[in-house]
């Protein structure tokens, strides 16, 4: 955005050389609302159009869309910290802009208000609308997200998109006392990518989706009774670690 010269490296948007105009095509909220406390919300998004050079036609819309036009008229000092953070993401679309940059939109929020967040999200890029979130909370990014760039000391140390970087199919569990026996057996099974060892616990990969009955089905029929088997999927947050440890 230009707030912060940067130190080393490139950028563009648009694929076009830099130039402030491109700013009339973002719009971004950063890390903490900041309006004024004793104006109200309509009062306030006029302020940021007029900043911005634009008509005060788009503020009812998109006060409907962050579901704060009932509160319009209230000030924002009465607002929660949720209904603060939606009244930044309104301030930010007032422009109808292509690219959206989000900061955090969700630090300090209860469950309902990350809630409510992502559903805004969500509605703002069905629209088309390109949206750059910056979280550390990789729950929501996996909610949210369609790709995902992951940073360390200033590097991008992964790219790509989320359903690429996490294993889909899932991980097999199964606790087994007989672990020389079962192993054989798994070495069979087609559908399996590749399996550990680990605390008496063989982990397994799998190459599709599948499910633990029809797991379940493929070991009884060969005599093997294990004490627990499951699959669990993989989640952003455990990729992150993996990443990020290595």
């Amino acid at each position: 955005l230009g707030i912060i010269n940067r130190t080393s490296g490139e950028y563009s948007w648009f694929s076009q050389p830099n130039s402030h105009k491109h700013l009339k095509r973002i719009g971004a909220i950063l890390e903490n609302p900041n309006f004024y406390p004793y104006m109200t919300a309509m009062d306030n998004l006029k302020i940021v159009a007029d900043i911005k050079e634009i008509d005060y036609k788009n503020i009812e819309d998109k006060l409907k869309l962050v579901n704060l036009y009932e509160r319009r008229n209230d000030k924002f000092k009465t607002y929660s910290l949720g209904m603060k953070q939606r009244l930044s993401i309104a301030s930010a679309l007032l422009n109808n802009p292509e690219v959206l940059l989000l900061d955090e939109p969700t630090n300090g929020l209860d469950p309902q208000g990350i809630a409510e967040i992502r559903e805004i999200i969500e509605q703002i890029a069905s629209t088309g609308t390109t949206i750059l979130l910056a979280s550390h909370l990789l729950d929501e990014v996996e909610k949210v997200c369609t790709h995902v760039i992951v940073l360390k000391f200033g590097e991008i140390i992964y790219s790509g998109p989320i359903d690429m970087s996490l294993n889909n199919f899932g991980v097999l569990e199964i606790e087994y006392k007989e672990l020389d026996v079962l192993t054989e057996l798994i070495d069979k099974y087609d559908k399996i990518a590749n399996y550990k060892i680990e605390g008496g616990i063989l982990y397994a990969e799998l190459k599709e989706n599948l499910d633990a009955s029809e797991i379940s089905k493929y070991l009884f029929e060969n005599n093997i009774f294990p004490s627990s088997i499951s699959i669990k999927k993989q989640s952003l947050e455990s990729k992150f670690l993996e990443i990020t440890n290595n």
